[in-house]
């Protein structure tokens, strides 16, 4: 009988709680909606390049759903105080929020914690800036995609053999896909034996000189993996040139590359999601510009801290072969749009 009461004294108060829940007015004093002119920036490095395309319609989805204004911004260089000088000449125009992926951390700390202080809600995507002030952060999970482009090279080459990889130093997603794939590697599988590291900074003709030498010193390689699609394509150049038999992975994807897979001459693609993450990136800057929508179980209001804060969110990643290539082009992408 004890039993009994106990159960329904219970299921009393959960009752209670979704009655309260259900009837009691919003703490919030905001709402999911702009006012009318309110808008959100994404702001990148090298703009011209097609990565950003569909991370932006995503991004513009999302402010569309909301009644809200969209602006690209960016510098067309690869040039940490050229993108560092366009992110301050935004915060002058006085947006409500900023989708940054900042080309290095340390550099945008001091910019991002301004746009901060001043009321411009900041998130970072594909690449962060952890030690500022941003509220959130949206990316692939780039020790995943390292850890699965890792099997796949073991499980081409049977397990043993000689692999090289390509990378771009101060990029922090670039960085953490490089050293996760040679860490796991190390741990897992020491027959697998690295003989080649180069820096080729998303050159392609840096790629294609680098990986013509790996070729001549090391006539056995069997496999690449690079961070990014710029050095995948000088590096496809130069092993077709060459003549050789080698695995090519490579994350992200460009029209270039992706003819190349679909040719066969590179063997696949880990791709983030990027759509997804273009609209994710815009909700995370959204809610971090109204951090009145939410009353969470927390000390923010004595505190002081944004309790909008959402330190990683993961977009997931695709793989790209010769299967499912003619998904990820992107001018039917584009078609109508």
């Amino acid at each position: 009988m004890l039993k009994c009461l106990k159960a329904a004294t219970a299921i009393g108060l959960v009752a209670a709680a979704v009655t309260v829940v259900s009837v009691a007015p919003a703490n919030a004093e905001g709402k999911f909606a702009c006012e009318p002119g309110e808008t959100y920036v994404m702001n990148v490095m090298v703009s011209g390049h097609p990565y950003w395309v569909p991370v932006f319609e995503g991004f513009k989805q999302a402010a569309k759903a909301l009644g809200c204004e969209a602006a690209f911004t960016g510098t067309p260089d690869y040039d940490i105080t050229k993108q560092i000088a366009s992110f301050e000449q935004e915060l002058v125009k006085k947006p409500k929020g900023i989708l940054l992926h900042p080309m290095q951390s340390d550099p945008f700390i001091e910019p991002i914690n301004r746009a901060i202080d001043s009321g411009i809600s900041v998130t970072t995507f594909a690449a962060d800036s952890p030690k500022s002030k941003r509220t959130a952060y949206i990316t692939s999970d780039n020790v995943a995609e390292a850890k699965f482009a890792a099997e796949e090279i073991v499980k081409a080459l049977g397990g043993k053999g000689e692999y090289a990889v390509l990378e771009n130093p101060g990029q922090s997603n670039h960085d953490l896909r490089v050293t996760a794939l040679i860490d796991y590697m190390e741990r897992t599988h020491p027959d697998m034996k690295l003989v080649g590291r180069q820096a080729t900074n998303q050159d392609s003709n840096a790629a294609y000189q680098a990986v013509a030498a790996m070729l001549q010193a090391n006539p056995n390689l069997g496999a690449l993996w690079i961070p990014e699609a710029g050095s995948a394509e000088g590096a496809v150049a130069a092993v077709l040139e060459a003549k050789k038999q080698v695995l090519i992975l490579h994350a992200d994807i460009t029209p270039t590359t992706l003819e190349h897979i679909k040719q066969g001459n590179i063997h696949m693609s880990v791709n983030p999601n990027q759509g997804v993450q273009g609209f994710m990136g815009f909700m995370n800057t959204f809610l971090g510009a109204n951090p009145d929508l939410i009353d969470p179980f927390n000390d923010y209001k004595v505190s002081g801290f944004n309790p909008m804060q959402v330190p990683s969110m993961d977009n997931g990643f695709a793989v790209i072969t010769k299967a499912n290539a003619a998904s990820f082009d992107l001018n039917e992408y584009m078609k109508g749009r």
